[in-house]
């Protein structure tokens, strides 16, 4: 059986998908989670302490599933070139990005910095610090979308660094920067299919790094 954290984290969550934030009462958090409202307190300390805790588990997950679509993208004719696809790696991950952002508000708004009247109005959530000679020190307090885009960039950088021979970092870096950019512009502005887009992806990243294969499907994660 889940932990009573779990449990709270997932009845506040779905709250969220019925009311706006600020008509979320914590005695209702506690009894959907079968637990009692002290225990609710204990967790957490207060409503925006459950907010921050919320924001921060979403976060964590949208971005383990980012690791896991670059991970998963399958080979294609790139890896008789010495690796896997960097744009098939990034359209992976663009897939994940846009079908996360369309289901789960606190993603969107975490990607898009517009919380809106029905989302908490809680700290941005608490990321690794970037990694990487390239990487760019952004304070853990920065406003809007900039420290999540980030990490999904680092994310992409490890994932596709070394992939189809050598290249200098810096394209790498590039590419995945890039790739991230236009993911986000899908975000805030649908314009295309998930499947489109994630092509547009692709081909932004295969021109940038240099890699000749033949376009598929969007992967699935």
């Amino acid at each position: 059986m889940p932990a009573a954290r779990e449990l709270l984290l997932d009845a506040a969550f779905a709250a969220l998908r019925t009311r706006p934030w600020n008509g979320v009462r914590m005695v209702d958090v506690a009894a959907a989670a079968g637990v009692s409202r002290q225990t609710l307190y204990n967790e957490f300390g207060s409503k925006d302490g459950l907010a921050r805790a919320l924001v921060r588990r979403e976060a964590e997950a949208f971005l383990a599933g980012v690791e896991r679509a670059l991970a998963a993208s399958h080979p294609t004719a790139a890896a008789a070139a010495g690796g896997a696809d960097a744009g098939a790696r990034c359209a992976a991950a663009a897939c994940w990005i846009l079908r996360t952002a369309r289901a789960n508000p606190l993603v969107r708004a975490a990607l898009t910095g517009c919380r809106g009247e029905r989302l908490p109005a809680a700290a941005a959530p608490v990321l690794p610090a970037p990694r990487g000679p390239f990487a760019r020190a952004v304070p853990r307090s920065a406003p809007g979308a900039a420290p999540l885009a980030d990490a999904i960039r680092d994310r992409a950088v490890r994932a596709v660094s070394g992939t189809a021979g050598e290249r200098p970092p810096e394209v790498t870096l590039w590419a995945c920067e890039a790739a991230v950019r236009l993911t986000l512009s899908y975000v805030v502005a649908p314009g295309a299919s998930d499947e489109e887009a994630a092509a547009q992806v692709a081909r932004l990243v295969r021109t940038l790094v240099g890699e000749q294969v033949a376009e598929g499907p969007c992967p699935e994660p």
